[in-house]
């Protein structure tokens, strides 16, 4: 057999005749037509493309990929639905007073007032273990300042865990159960200052958080503490409402703020919004979608001097006023399955080999067409009386 040629049988053998009749009848139905190997021919430039393509097919598979795993993240209000009594009020400050001359208070809408000292923590403490010579928070920061939250730096300058939250995170770190961390040991130091921590059970109304000095905001019996005492210099490092969830970070949190130096008199004052709110991974009406309640606050801060002459009109201390917003935000994460993430795999897989296709197609006819101008143009120059603009003499 030779060239295609069958000399026993004294004709071509139909695999290689590009022309003959293969298969059966099914295979005239082919939308896929097969070349020969031998009628083939790879190029540079169809392989520059194929490279193109499978870089590009990459890129978009492995943000295809990032998006899935990261998941959608839907923000959704609506008017709170039920009917709710209380909330919690987790605190965790330190103030530049004895814990003796503090008196932690609630007043809220309904008239309740909360003696909140008898079910918060009280511990003695020094101010210098909390804050460095700067007044800058030292518990809960590395070497460099930075605070730790638990939740992984993102570049040199942004604060760990600061709007880099998402909704998985949230609900797997909200599964675990917070404890308050224990006082630093005092060894041999002076106890100037007061830890007040725990959690306290409010009534589900706007209400008035206050610390104030032994003596002052109440009529109270017993002696008033002396005004050379007054320092409500504080470190908040845990301010949040609902359940204690310490993975969370709130506005106040990781709070310094110091009253300026011989000024006893000083009012702060914390006026926050409060908006309950639901982060749900996966659909709320699915069987496996897990959620929790919690809440959060826009804050504003005010603080200023009080002339000792004013006390009777504006107490010195720290207020805390807050509000409930009649809201619900619902947080939701969901993820497509994975057969539709296949799916979308397939079509970007598709239109990079179309794309890439018709680029090459693209190319390739305006290379042709830039050839066939060269080939014209050298032709052309090439004739006789063309050039030097002469003419033919015998």
């Amino acid at each position: 057999m030779m060239n295609g040629y069958d000399e026993k049988r004294g004709h071509r053998t139909d695999d290689d005749d590009p022309f003959a009749a293969k298969g059966n009848i099914v295979s005239a139905f082919d939308a896929f037509p097969k070349a020969k190997p031998q009628y083939v021919t790879h190029t540079s430039s169809g392989g520059k493309w194929t490279v193109a393509m499978v870089i590009l097919s990459l890129c978009l598979v492995w943000s295809e990929l990032a998006r899935w795993w990261r998941g959608t993240e839907t923000h959704t209000f609506a008017v709170e639905k039920g009917v709710s009594h209380g909330m919690n009020l987790n605190l965790d400050a330190v103030i530049k007073m004895k814990c003796a001359d503090i008196h932690v208070n609630v007043q809220d809408a309904s008239g309740d007032r909360i003696l909140a000292a008898e079910a918060l923590y009280r511990d003695p403490t020094n101010w210098g273990q909390w804050v460095d010579q700067r007044g800058i928070h030292k518990l809960g920061r590395d070497t460099h300042g930075r605070l730790l939250t638990g939740e992984g730096f993102v570049d040199g300058t942004q604060e760990e865990g600061f709007g880099e939250e998402h909704v998985h995170d949230i609900v797997a770190l909200g599964s675990k159960k917070g404890r308050w961390g224990k006082t630093p040991r005092l060894w041999g130091r002076e106890a100037d200052s007061c830890r007040i921590y725990g959690t306290l059970e409010l009534n589900k109304v706007q209400g008035d958080f206050h610390i104030t000095a032994r003596g002052h905001g109440y009529a109270q019996f017993g002696e008033h503490l002396s005004h050379d005492a007054f320092n409500f210099s504080h470190i908040i490092n845990e301010l949040s409402f609902g359940p204690y969830l310490p993975s969370l970070i709130n506005p106040l949190d990781q709070t310094v703020n110091s009253a300026p130096e011989h000024s006893h008199f000083h009012r702060f004052q914390y006026f926050l919004s409060i908006v309950p709110t639901v982060y749900s991974l996966g659909h709320p009406d699915s069987y496996s979608s897990r959620s929790i309640f919690t809440n959060q606050y826009a804050v504003t801060e005010q603080s200023a001097p009080i002339p000792e002459n004013m006390e009777m009109q504006m107490i010195p201390g720290i207020f805390v006023k807050y509000d409930i917003e009649p809201i619900l935000l619902n947080i939701v994460e969901d993820r497509d399955s994975f057969l539709v993430f296949l799916i979308k795999v397939v079509n970007i897989l598709s239109g990079a080999m179309v794309a890439g296709h018709w680029g090459f197609r693209l190319s390739d006819w305006v290379n042709e067409v830039r050839g066939r101008r060269r080939r014209n143009a050298g032709h052309s120059q090439g004739m006789l009386g063309t050039k030097g603009g002469g003419e033919y003499e015998e």
